[in-house]
């Protein structure tokens, strides 16, 4: 390591003897008026350099001319600043890394970076992360910015973290500098203005030349408030100017396209949507309730598209039945902003190595959660905070790349409800709780292993923030939604041959939708198709009692929490809920509950019948849902509330909407029926997602129910990462890897008596994921369709299916996987304690084929060949 006291010239014997010549490790920013004036700088270091041997990296960014061309010694690294920020930034941090000790640098000007990030405050940060690497490794390297564009607030973050700063201009046809850092140097006259005659650069020593000269740059500058103010916020006066005048129809065009590839979305699709949807007015409101700079995210765009395309439908007037929002978003870049705060960025660029990828991520998450924000953001969550007053809020994820065509992330980062109750300080605390695991769940396994399947891992992944006002209303100390659910524009899973897959379904729910979006471990929305609102997917009484909704997710104000609260309970209360319409009298177990001497008014039963067959709900949401699809261009998933007013009219607010991942009849196969038995897996109707497959399979798991349901809780558990290990070892192979895992009840819960409870990333190599009914044992398939986690199938192209050995119409084989050698011991030997309880077997020479047919909704499993 070189002597941080070691000089260095910068070219100019003159320049050198002002500043005492530049040091080993220092940064030097230029104030220029031109990229000519910073030229004038670059060369003579340049050139120097190159005589005393250094090598030079010319980080190439900017649209002005080349700094430098191309020679023997003069590196030229060409980077697109166009890509956001992180791309960029990692790009530089990488170069430098590989560079090592002692390099030089110079980079093309910084205020070329606004016309790729529309902010100065993101230039800020980058200094600011770029500036001390470069320190700690002993280099120099040269900056410019160009003079009055940039806000105040961004110069003073560079020259805090530069070692050197010197201000040039022009006054009265002569050339001026001004040192106004130099670290750890000084003299008399260093920081004096020094204007150039010949070679020469002199000291304005008389208090007459210096009041002349600042009274001249006073003057020039005297108007400059508006370029004292971020990039960002010029920005958006200029499209207020041209709304306030009433600018032509071009130029506003092409602000409303400059605005939405700044603030709503990179990806051309929805770029497209976003230009026929929005107006200018329209992006101004919506830049008026951010807070930070940046982009609003996809889960914000998605909502936000939903609504406008609705109030804008001229076939109906859909005012009369939305709620409207009044969200506020926090810009993408106030999450890079909160990792540079909290100096967490060399612990980030080590997490997007390959090596670090996983390992580094769980570091990065915990300092995450423990970080702090900047004060001028922590001023605006409290303006945000005074405006809702104590109504229920809720933090939601709204990364760049959530909710686009092809990426739905869909329970892949956190949201958290803040129901806003207690003294300001209180309420702020825990709102930046809230976004700090927002921000720290863009480290977590399931969203990084999703990332990485399907090649986003290296993709700029800003996370944003939508915050919006819970929908719903005070029921005594509760606060929730009427209704609540998820609607999909084309039906995944339709469980009867006369079923239009196009007509949609709804899985509906009493309380907040958090019911409908999760798989509940002992709990079933309802499911709608809208074509036939009232047929069930189970049959009998019993049925329609197990498969229905027992609890209700709401918000406790005087407990400040989301609770869950059984049906049974919560009507004993008088909250005013219409009971009746939603649900049936339980009348047997009213009548059970007599006879053990409890008094009860009423035991609710939550059927929907009535109300789907009496109101207008269904045909109004698959008419909401077709009309988005339609504008949209693609089947859409949408999450909503429904409230109602006193004359029962239907308030229903989109609360998200993004395209929805489908695999339908694309393909016609014929499912052979003459399979002899002892080739026979399985066989069923029904039951399925995943359109019209045949797979050929290489390996097939199985989990045997009742060893599994003797483990205790914590070797469960242990099942659980073992199916991991395995899904890494034999599904992630790119050849022979398609592996059909097949377990009893619910993969992916978090009880452990249901099911084993894997996470995404534990299974997201497979080809299909059985799951078979065991009653005596308690372990049942849940078949909630429209879920996150059966989203997480469909984009992974995992086929789904679930067995129910016991009805009518399905056969399961289990002699033939019982007749199977086991494989675990070889694979993973440390677990071989385990071959008892998990069964991998390799498929035969003969072969394993999967088949499924959507239309004749037929599925069968078999031993055939490999081909096709």
């Amino acid at each position: 390591m070189m002597s941080k006291s070691q000089r260095v010239s910068t070219g100019y014997a003159e320049l050198d003897a002002i500043l005492d010549g530049l040091r080993i490790g220092d940064n030097v920013v230029l104030k220029v008026e031109s990229i000519e004036d910073y030229r004038y700088f670059v060369q003579p270091f340049v050139e120097q350099a190159l005589r005393d041997g250094r090598t030079i990296n010319y980080m190439r960014f900017g649209d002005h001319l080349p700094l430098l061309a191309e020679a023997p010694q003069i590196k030229i690294h060409q980077i697109d600043p166009k890509e956001g920020f992180e791309p960029f930034a990692g790009q530089v941090y990488q170069i430098v890394t590989d560079q090592g000790e002692g390099a030089f640098y110079v980079f093309d000007c910084l205020s070329e970076l606004l016309s790729a990030w529309a902010t100065d405050h993101m230039i800020g940060n980058f200094f600011r992360i770029t500036c001390p690497y470069l320190f700690d490794l002993d280099t120099v390297a040269y900056f410019a910015l160009i003079r009055s564009r940039h806000a105040f607030r961004t110069v003073e973050q560079i020259r805090n973290t530069t070692q050197v700063l010197i201000d040039v201009f022009s006054h009265e046809d002569h050339f001026h500098l001004q040192p106004l850092k130099v670290w750890q140097r000084r003299s008399p006259t260093m920081f004096l203005p020094h204007h150039k005659i010949g070679e020469r650069f002199i000291p304005l020593t008389n208090s007459f030349e210096s009041t002349r000269l600042y009274k001249s740059l006073a003057e020039r500058t005297a108007n400059g408030g508006r370029r004292q103010i971020d990039h960002w916020h010029r920005l958006f006066m200029d499209a207020e100017d041209l709304c306030r005048e009433n600018g032509s129809g071009y130029d506003r065009d092409s602000m409303v396209r400059h605005l939405c590839r700044h603030v709503l979305a990179r990806e051309e699709r929805m770029l497209v949507l976003a230009r026929e949807y929005f107006s200018l007015p329209d992006l101004l409101d919506i830049k008026s309730r951010i807070i930070g700079t940046g982009f609003i995210g996809g889960k914000a765009v998605g909502m936000l598209l939903a609504h406008h395309i609705l109030r804008r439908d001229p076939s109906f007037d859909w005012n009369h039945h939305l709620e409207k929002h009044d969200s506020y978003y926090v810009g993408s870049n106030v999450y890079y902003s909160y990792i540079v705060h909290n100096n967490l960025w060399p612990l980030f660029m080590q997490q997007k190595a390959e090596a670090g990828y996983f390992s580094v991520a769980a570091e990065l998450r915990e300092k995450m959660l423990a970080g702090s924000f900047p004060d001028e953001i922590r001023e605006e969550f409290q303006q945000m905070l005074e405006y809702y007053g104590q109504y229920p809020i809720i933090v939601r994820s709204s990364s760049l790349l959530e909710d686009g065509f092809g990426n739905a992330f869909a329970g892949k980062y956190d949201s958290f409800f803040c129901v806003n109750q207690g003294s300001p300080e209180e309420r702020l605390e825990a709102l930046e709780n809230a976004i700090r695991k927002v921000f720290a769940s863009a480290m977590s396994e399931d969203a990084l292993t999703y990332r990485l399947q399907r090649g986003l891992d290296k993709k700029d992944e800003q996370m944003a923030l939508l915050i919006q006002r819970v929908s719903g209303s005070y029921r005594k100390h509760y606060y929730l939604p009427e209704l609540a659910g998820v609607g999909v524009s084309y039906n995944t899973f339709v469980w009867d041959k006369e079923m239009d897959p196009q007509a949609g379904m709804l899985r509906l729910v009493v309380g907040m939708g958090t019911r409908a979006v999760d798989r509940s471990e002992v709990d079933y929305p309802r499911v709608v198709a809208l074509d036939a609102p009232t047929r069930r997917q189970h049959k009998g009484f019993e049925d329609v009692r197990k498969f229905s909704q027992h609890d209700i997710d709401l918000l406790n104000i005087n407990d400040n929490s989301l609770q869950t609260l059984s049906l049974y309970n919560l009507a004993q209360e008088d909250l005013g809920l219409p009971w009746d319409i939603y649900a049936v009298r339980d009348e047997d177990t009213i009548r059970l509950l007599q006879e053990r001497g409890r008094k009860v008014a009423n035991v609710w039963m939550l059927t929907f019948d009535d109300f789907l067959e009496q109101s207008d709900f269904a045909p109004l949401m698959q008419r909401l849902l077709k009309t988005i699809e339609k504008a949209y261009g693609y089947p859409v998933d949408v999450e909503f509330t429904a409230n109602f007013t006193a004359d029962r009219t239907v308030k229903i607010d989109v609360v998200q909407c993004r395209p929805l991942q489908t695999r339908g009849a694309e393909s016609t196969l014929e499912i052979p029926q003459d399979i002899a038995d002892d080739k026979l897996l399985f066989r069923s109707t029904g039951n399925f997602m995943g359109g019209n497959v045949s797979h050929a399979l290489d390996w097939i798991i199985w989990i045997e129910p009742a060893e599994y349901l003797r483990l205790p809780p914590s070797e469960k558990y242990e099942v659980a990462r073992l199916i991991g290990r395995l899904n890494r070892r034999i599904a992630g192979r790119e050849e022979e890897g398609r592996t059909m895992l097949i377990g009893p009840g619910r993969w992916g819960t978090t009880t452990p008596s249901l099911g084993v409870p894997v996470s995404f990333s534990e299974i997201s190599n497979l080809t299909a994921l059985v799951e078979v009914a065991f009653p005596s044992g308690g372990l049942m398939p849940e078949l909630s369709f429209g879920s996150h986690f059966f989203q997480d199938l469909v984009e992974a192209d995992i086929f789904y299916l679930a067995l129910f050995p016991e009805h009518k119409g399905c056969t399961f084989n289990r002699a033939w996987l019982q007749d199977r050698p086991n494989a675990l011991d070889g694979l993973i030997p440390s677990s071989g304690h385990y071959k008892s309880v998990v069964k991998v077997c390799r498929v035969p020479d003969t072969g394993i084929r999967l088949m499924a047919d959507v239309v004749a909704q037929e599925l069968v499993c078999f031993e055939g060949p490999q081909e096709g």
